[in-house]
C-alpha cells in the first residue's frame, strides 16, 4: 500500500467535502426591496434560461417544515404532497377536498434583474408572487411599452417597499411602475455579454428533496408528535421573505379531521398503511 498515496487521495476527498459545504451568499444571488419608503430603479434582463419569457414559475410548499421547500413538479418529477392531494380529490368527502386545495403548491415567481446603482453585483435573482407577475405581464401585453427586457430599448422599472395586508398580517408588499422613456440595458457592451451570460438559476440554487424524504416530511405533518409545536400557515404566501431568511418558522398543525378513507366491511388499517395505500397507484 501506497501510504503518501493514500494520504493525498484523503486530503483531496476532505477538501472536496469542505467546498460541498461551503455556504451560499444569497445577497449575491437575489434581491428584493427592503426598506419602506425607498424607491429601486431595476431593469429586467432577459433570460439566458428562456430567451421568450423572462420569467421563471416555481411552485413551493408552505408550511410542511422549518422552512419552505421547493415542489419536485418544478424538476419535471413527482411530487409527493401533489400526488397526495390528487387522491383525496378522488374521494367524496368535503373534508378531504379542502385539505387538498391547502396542501396545493403555491406560485412564486422569479425573475433576473440588474439594480440600477449597484450594477457591479451583477444580475440577481428578484422574487415575487401572482399580483406583481400579473401587472408585469399586463405591461408587456399592452403595445404602449412592448417588450421592456429590450436591451437597447427597453424600459427600467421603480420598485417601491410599501407596508400591506399580507394574508391577514401587515408586511412589507412591493408596488411597481414602469419607466416612460426607453433606454439601453447598458452602454457597455461588456456589461451587456456578461449580464446576458452569467445569471443564478433558482432550481440550480435551492435544495431538493427526494421523494421519499419529501414523503416523510408530508407524513410528519399528517401525523404530528404531541410535543411539536407549530405556527405557519401553509397557505400563506410571503410577499418579501425569502426562504433563507426565514428563521424559527415552525410548520402548521395539520387539520385535526387529517384525510378520511373509507373501510366499511373491511379490517381495519393503520393510519400509515392507509397513507402508503394513497400512493400505490402512483408507485404501481
Amino acid at each position: 500500500m501506497d501510504i503518501s498515496a493514500i494520504k493525498a487521495k484523503l486530503s483531496s476527498l476532505q477538501q472536496s467535502g469542505s467546498k460541498n459545504k461551503e455556504k451560499i451568499d444569497y445577497t449575491k444571488v437575489y434581491w428584493k426591496p427592503k426598506q419602506e419608503g425607498v424607491k429601486y430603479q431595476i431593469r429586467f434582463v432577459p433570460s439566458k434560461l428562456d430567451k421568450k419569457n423572462p420569467f421563471k414559475e416555481i411552485f413551493v410548499h408552505y408550511g410542511f417544515s422549518k422552512f419552505p421547500t421547493l415542489a419536485l413538479s418544478n424538476w419535471g418529477e413527482k411530487d409527493p404532497i401533489i400526488e397526495f392531494a390528487k387522491q383525496l380529490r378522488k374521494t367524496d368527502d368535503k373534508e378531504n377536498w379542502k385539505l387538498a386545495k391547502k396542501l396545493d403548491p403555491k406560485l412564486r415567481v422569479y425573475a433576473p434583474v440588474i439594480v440600477r446603482g449597484e450594477e457591479d453585483k451583477g444580475v440577481r435573482l428578484w422574487e415575487f408572487g401572482k399580483e406583481i407577475y400579473l401587472q408585469l405581464l399586463g405591461i408587456a401585453e399592452d403595445e404602449d411599452y412592448g417588450d421592456y427586457t429590450d436591451i437597447n430599448d427597453g424600459r427600467d422599472f421603480t420598485v417601491e417597499a410599501v407596508m400591506g395586508d399580507i394574508g391577514g398580517r401587515q408586511g412589507l408588499k412591493s408596488s411597481i411602475r414602469v419607466k416612460p422613456k426607453t433606454t439601453p440595458l447598458s452602454t457597455n457592451k461588456n456589461d451587456i455579454e456578461n449580464w446576458l451570460e452569467n445569471q443564478p438559476d433558482v432550481l440550480e440554487i435551492q435544495r431538493k428533496m427526494d421523494f421519499d424524504s419529501l414523503k416523510e416530511v408530508l407524513q410528519n405533518w399528517l401525523s404530528p408528535k404531541e410535543n411539536d409545536e407549530v405556527e405557519q400557515d401553509i397557505t400563506a404566501e410571503e410577499e418579501n421573505d425569502l426562504p433563507w431568511e426565514k428563521k424559527d418558522v415552525k410548520p402548521e398543525p395539520a387539520p385535526k379531521t387529517n384525510y378520511t378513507l373509507k373501510t366499511e366491511g373491511k379490517k381495519p388499517k393503520s393510519k400509515a398503511d392507509s397513507f402508503d395505500e394513497l400512493f400505490e397507484d402512483e408507485e404501481n
